[in-house]
C-alpha cells in the first residue's frame, strides 16, 4: 500500500476519532504519530515527536500568544466591553435594530483589544441581551447578532487565528495583523446592513431606542473607548511602525489594559487571578493543538496528500477562482464539524501550497479568507460554538432559535469573502504600507 492511501486511512481515522468525540488535539498527536511510525518506523516518530514539540514550544514567537489572550481577559473581566457597549449604544441606539448594530460596533472595537471570538461574543452577550430584551427586540435576530459579531473578533486584529497561520506558514503576524484591519471593518458594515434592512422591513424585530444628547455621547467616548483605543494604538500601532515586534506588541497590549484597568479601578486581586487562570487553561489548549497539529502535519508530509492533492488541482481545467471556491466550500464543510482553531492548524499544511504555489494567491490574502471562513463555522450548527457560548449566557433561549437568526449574517461573510475576491487590495493595502 503505497503512501498516499496511509495517509487518506489517517484522515478517515482522524474524522472517526472526532465523530467518538476525542479532543481534537490527541486525534491529531495519535493518527499523526502512528501514520508517521507505520510509513517510516517508530524510533523515527519519536524522534520526529520530540524534536518538533520542542522546537515549537520553545519558540519565542509563540509567547505571542498568551500574551494576547491574556489582554482579551484582562478587557473581559475589568468590564471594558461594557463601556464600549455602552458608546455604541448611545451613538447609534436610536435606529431602527439600534441595539443590535451598536453591538456590532461594540465587538469592533472590542475585538481590537481581544483576539478572541468566543470571549467577545460571551461579553457582549453578557451586556447586550438584557438590554435588548429590555426594548422587547426578537430574540432571534437579538442572540443571533451577537454570536455574529463575535466573528469580528478574530478579524480586527489581535487575533489568535492569525498568530496560528503566521506561525504554520511563517509569514509575518504583523502583516496578517494590519491586512484585517479594513475586511474587519467591511464585515461590521455589512453587519449592520443586515440588521438595518431586517429592521427595517420588520419594526417588531428591533424597536427603536432613545435618542441620547450630544452630552451624553460625548460622556461615554471619555468613559471607555478613549482607553480602548489607546491600547489599540500602542501594540498594534507599534507593530505597524516597527517599533514592536508581535510578541513585544501583545505584551504591550495586556500590559496597557492592565495599567487601564488599575486607574479604572475596574479590577481587583480576584479578578486578575481569574484572568491569568483563563488565560493560562486557553493558552495550554492552544498549545495542544499546535502539538497535535504538528505531528499530524508530518505525517501528512511523509504521505505525500499536499503534493498529490495540489497535483491534483493543478490539473484540473477550471479557473483559478472556481478552483478557490471549491476550496473554500470544503473549508466551510469542515467548520461545521471542527474548531477553528483545529481547523486552521489541520488544513493550512495541506491547502497552503495549493492555493499559494499552484493558484497564485497572495499568502496574505489567503490568511484572511482563512479567518472569514472558519468565522462562519463558528456560527453554524452543528458545532458553532459562539452560538453554544450564547446558550450558556442564556440557558432559557433554545439553541434554534438562535441558528435560526444566523443565515442573514452568514450572507454577509459571504458577501464579504466576495468582495474581498473581486477586490484583494481591501487585503493587501495596508500590509503595503508596513
Amino acid at each position: 500500500m503505497n503512501e498516499l492511501y496511509i495517509g487518506l486511512i489517517g484522515i478517515v481515522c482522524f474524522l472517526l476519532l472526532l465523530f467518538l468525540r476525542m479532543p481534537i488535539a490527541f486525534a491529531m498527536a495519535i493518527v499523526g504519530f502512528a501514520g508517521f511510525s507505520f510509513l517510516t518506523s517508530v524510533s523515527s516518530a519519536y524522534n520526529m515527536v520530540a524534536k518538533e514539540i520542542f522546537s515549537n514550544f520553545s519558540s519565542y514567537s509563540l509567547s505571542v500568544i498568551a500574551m494576547f489572550v491574556w489582554m482579551g481577559f484582562l478587557a473581559y473581566y475589568s468590564g471594558i466591553g461594557t463601556s464600549l457597549y455602552n458608546f455604541a449604544y448611545r451613538l447609534l441606539g436610536h435606529m431602527p435594530g439600534g441595539l443590535a448594530i451598536a453591538t456590532q460596533a461594540a465587538c469592533a472595537v472590542f475585538g481590537a483589544i481581544c483576539g478572541s471570538n468566543t470571549a467577545t461574543a460571551a461579553t457582549m452577550a453578557a451586556i447586550a441581551l438584557p438590554e435588548m430584551d429590555k426594548y422587547q427586540y426578537n430574540r432571534s435576530l437579538a442572540t443571533a447578532s451577537i454570536a455574529a459579531g463575535g466573528v469580528i473578533g478574530i478579524l480586527i486584529p489581535p487575533s489568535v487565528i492569525f498568530i496560528l497561520y503566521g506561525t504554520a506558514t511563517e509569514q509575518s503576524v504583523g502583516a496578517l495583523f494590519m491586512a484585517g484591519i479594513l475586511p474587519g471593518i467591511l464585515l461590521t458594515f455589512l453587519y449592520m446592513v443586515v440588521i438595518y434592512i431586517l429592521t427595517k422591513r420588520n419594526p417588531s424585530l428591533g424597536p427603536t431606542g432613545p435618542r441620547s444628547s450630544w452630552r451624553e455621547r460625548i460622556s461615554s467616548i471619555r468613559g471607555g473607548l478613549l482607553e480602548a483605543m489607546f491600547v489599540f494604538l500602542i501594540s498594534v500601532g507599534g507593530l505597524f511602525t516597527g517599533l514592536f515586534t508581535p510578541t513585544e506588541a501583545g505584551a504591550v497590549g495586556a500590559g496597557g489594559v492592565l495599567l487601564v484597568s488599575l486607574w479604572r479601578k475596574s479590577i481587583d486581586r480576584d479578578k486578575l487571578k481569574k484572568s491569568l487562570l483563563d488565560t493560562t487553561r486557553t493558552t495550554a489548549m492552544i498549545m495542544l493543538m499546535i502539538a497535535g497539529a504538528v505531528i499530524f502535519g508530518r505525517f501528512m508530509a511523509v504521505s505525500r496528500v499536499p503534493f498529490e492533492l495540489a497535483n491534483w488541482v493543478g490539473s484540473l481545467s477550471l479557473p483559478p477562482f472556481a478552483i478557490m471556491g471549491l476550496i473554500l466550500l470544503i473549508y466551510f464543510i469542515l467548520g461545521c464539524f471542527i474548531d477553528a482553531l483545529a481547523l486552521v492548524l489541520l488544513t493550512v499544511p495541506i491547502f497552503f501550497p495549493v492555493v499559494v504555489d499552484t493558484l497564485g494567491y497572495d499568502p496574505i490574502w489567503f490568511g484572511v479568507i482563512i479567518v472569514l471562513v472558519v468565522g462562519m463555522g463558528v456560527i453554524t450548527p452543528p458545532v458553532g460554538m459562539n452560538v453554544y457560548v450564547i446558550k450558556g449566557i442564556k440557558p432559557d433561549i433554545p439553541l434554534e432559535t438562535i441558528f435560526k437568526g444566523i443565515w442573514p449574517f452568514l450572507g454577509a461573510v459571504t458577501v464579504c469573502i466576495v468582495l474581498l475576491m473581486l477586490f484583494p487590495s481591501i487585503v493587501t493595502f495596508l500590509p503595503s504600507l508596513m
